[in-house]
């Protein structure tokens, strides 16, 4: 994943959170997976990037694939929703409004990702990176992540 992660506020961002996540989990719901991936981290033998994390996290519960995927995926929606909510004029309901619609969004792309190969995995987007990268050094940012 770091290897993925070209902008480099992405990957500091991703494990930073990834980070708070591991803390949290191992106190919340401790387990014998995620004290050993905290281990990892802690010793530099994983990141410790945020999707994985949340990914140890939902495995060492149970919970099962396509739940977990639905979980991470919405919980991105939900968080670029309020971004949105706060940056623009779009207004509590509107933003409410996306969300329901995004429930079938997430069960398409859910359903999407269950049929990509490890091929496909790692996929970029290399105009979206330069944008990214580019918006590291710009002097004002509405947020800093």
């Amino acid at each position: 994943m770091s290897a993925q992660l070209l902008p480099r506020q992405l990957r500091e961002a991703s494990t930073k959170m990834g980070g708070r996540l591991i803390e949290i989990g191992t106190e919340v719901f401790p387990s014998a997976e995620l004290e050993e991936y905290r281990a990892m981290v802690t010793t530099g033998g994983a990141a410790g990037h945020q999707p994985l994390a949340f990914a140890v996290v939902a495995r060492s519960l149970g919970v099962p694939f396509e739940e977990a995927l639905a979980a991470y995926l919405f919980a991105a929606v939900t968080s670029l929703t309020q971004n949105a909510v706060r940056a623009i004029p779009l207004g509590q309901n509107s933003g409410q409004r996306l969300l329901r619609k995004a429930h079938d969004d997430v069960s398409a792309a859910v359903e999407h990702v269950r049929r990509l190969s490890w091929d496909d995995f790692g996929a970029v987007s290399p105009g979206l990176e330069i944008s990214q990268m580019r918006h590291e050094w710009q002097r004002a940012r509405m947020f800093m992540s």
